[in-house]
């Protein structure tokens, strides 16, 4: 198995723009946690950033972000419009308010955060269009879509589908979902990439993690992104985790261990709420 140029490694090339392959996820992060560990991640050289309307903590990264003075154009921000605000008016409401508190002009990355039966898909994504029209938005795309959602987006959207953010990590494997993605060029973002922590018990991860000399954490990560048009947002507010998680650029899985993890999909879904869709539906 050749080995993958590291360039290639940290970065995607997607709809024109360079897209950090490796984000810092901020979920259930607030106030000075949140600020602390996004100067970690900063200073770790993590580049991407993903919050969200709904984490109530956009504020604290608009703070930190332009305190770091690091340029603009050297950030990728992703944020995420709620499932109770997809018509048109709560589109560009809520987002109006994301970009006040994130203290920037443009996200480059908007998402649906779940969808919403009740709001027809094509108000929400003419209102997100508009958005990239008046140059807001850089990207659109969604998070937590079934094949059938992506399919009605891909339909209705003025713009390609950027990228759907869906859980998926070792023992989840989102194939159809996945396969979708990669025929029609929409990356797919993984969150809980280490299974809020449980791969750090697997015995196969912890095998592979002893061979390659990393953590089965670090695994997990380089086994994502290794995949094409996948990339990860690990989320952790511990310094040496935080840096753990980005040191994943040197060192590569073989074709067997990678084939390993794969071998551990054992559907187990742990972000469900009670809106989420059906995942039947794939």
């Amino acid at each position: 198995m050749s080995r993958p140029s590291i360039e290639k490694m940290i970065y995607r090339e997607k709809g024109g723009d360079t897209v950090p392959a490796l984000g810092f996820g901020t979920w259930q992060m607030k106030g000075e946690e949140c600020q602390k560990a996004l100067n970690e991640a900063l200073s770790a050289g993590f580049r991407h950033i993903d919050t969200a309307q709904a984490y109530r903590n956009e504020e604290d990264i608009g703070r930190t972000l332009v305190a770091s003075g690091i340029q603009r154009d050297e950030l990728f921000i992703t944020t995420k419009v709620w499932w109770e605000h997809l018509d048109e008016a709560g589109v560009k409401e809520s987002f109006a308010e994301s970009l006040d508190k994130l203290q920037t002009d443009y996200v480059d990355l908007l998402l649906i955060h779940w969808d919403d039966d009740s709001v027809p898909m094509d108000e929400t994504l003419s209102a997100m269009n508009d958005l990239q029209d008046r140059g807001q938005v850089k990207h659109v795309g969604v998070s937590n879509f079934t094949v059938p959602r992506l399919e009605k987006a891909r339909e209705v959207s003025r713009s390609p589908i950027f990228a759907n953010q869906i859980e998926y990590h070792p023992f989840l494997g989102e194939k159809p979902i996945r396969d979708y993605c990669r025929k029609h060029g929409i990356l797919v973002t993984a969150y809980c990439p280490i299974a809020r922590g449980e791969v750090a018990e697997d015995r196969t991860l912890r095998e592979i993690a002893d061979v390659n000399g990393k953590t089965p954490v670090q695994v997990a990560l380089r086994w994502l992104l290794q995949q094409e048009q996948v990339i990860a947002i690990p989320k952790s507010s511990e310094p040496q985790h935080i840096r753990a998680n980005i040191d994943v650029f040197d060192f590569e899985l073989t074709r067997g261990e990678m084939e390993r993890i794969f071998a551990l999909d054992r559907d187990e879904r742990l972000i469900d709420p009670e809106f989420a869709p059906d995942w039947r539906e794939s």
